[in-house]
């Protein structure tokens, strides 16, 4: 997503646009990093629901998404998946939650980690049904999936674009989305909503920021250009193509957004009693 939205602002902006992968604590070392950077519009951050909205509402971080960062732009979504192991025998939600139920055991869901958008899609999900679940958290979604498609772990809430080519090549179970609607990269499978099971809605959004302070009328030409990539069709086909829902927004429209969401997850993090690991 970077790369592609990078390589077309380059083309606007007639600047060399580096994407450089900082990985680590959830994209906190990312989020540091780009927190302490010149706020002169040329470091900018590509964050996401985890590193500027579920995070902040359950641990304690050493940056505020509100106060450390200038929003730059929405760039689109990604539906959160509910998979299970082939070993899981349940097809469809209501088969998946009675034999979860009639276990002896709790059921093992695995995330990227303590306080991402798999974690708190089934702490929701628990919310919801009841289901007697233990969070396994990993370093990232690459080892919870690998585990969860050897039946080390049962569930799993990725994001749709992580998810869909295991479940294409019939290696993990699509069970349901956690949205409101149903992707159109895989139209026969039914939101959890459809299933009975409301009020898990995950939608894993991605946004570009900026660090505070950056001046509003850099702002406002960043997110102008953001805006007219996400108009290009080819850019938008490609984006679809990965599982995302392209969508823009005005400065104006980021800024309420962020708010709306901390308020959102933290009330998650109260109703589901979570703690940080």
């Amino acid at each position: 997503m970077a790369r592609t939205i990078g390589q077309a602002m380059s083309q606007v902006l007639k600047q060399p646009v580096v994407v450089d992968n900082k990985a680590g604590a959830n994209g906190g070392i990312a989020s540091e990093f780009v927190m302490r950077a010149p706020a002169d519009g040329y470091t900018l951050m590509l964050g996401y629901i985890a590193t500027h909205a579920m995070n902040p509402a359950l641990q304690k971080l050493r940056y505020d998404p509100i106060k450390d960062f200038e929003p730059v732009g929405m760039v689109g979504s990604s539906a959160t998946l509910m998979v299970v192991n082939t070993k899981v025998q349940g097809n469809n939600a209501k088969e998946v939650v009675e034999q979860f139920k009639a276990s002896k055991q709790p059921i093992a869901d695995a995330s990227a980690g303590n306080g991402t958008a798999p974690h708190f899609a089934a702490e929701m999900f628990k919310l919801a049904t009841g289901v007697n679940m233990l969070h396994v958290p990993y370093k990232g979604s690459a080892p919870a999936v690998n585990d969860t498609l050897s039946g080390q772990t049962d569930v799993m809430f990725p994001s749709l674009f992580t998810a869909i080519p295991f479940v294409k090549a019939g290696k993990l179970k699509a069970i349901g989305v956690a949205g409101n609607k149903r992707s159109e990269l895989l139209p026969d499978v039914p939101t959890l909503k459809e299933q009975g099971i409301a009020n898990v809605d995950v939608s894993q959004w991605y946004a570009i920021f900026a660090p505070a302070k950056t001046p509003q009328p850099v702002l406002q030409q960043l997110n102008k250009v953001l805006n007219q990539v996400l108009s290009d069709k080819a850019i938008v086909k490609r984006l679809e193509d990965h599982g995302a829902d392209v969508e823009t927004m005005s400065l104006e429209q980021m800024r309420k957004f962020m708010v709306d969401e901390q308020v959102k997850w933290k009330k998650v993090v109260q109703d589901a009693k979570l703690k940080a690991d």
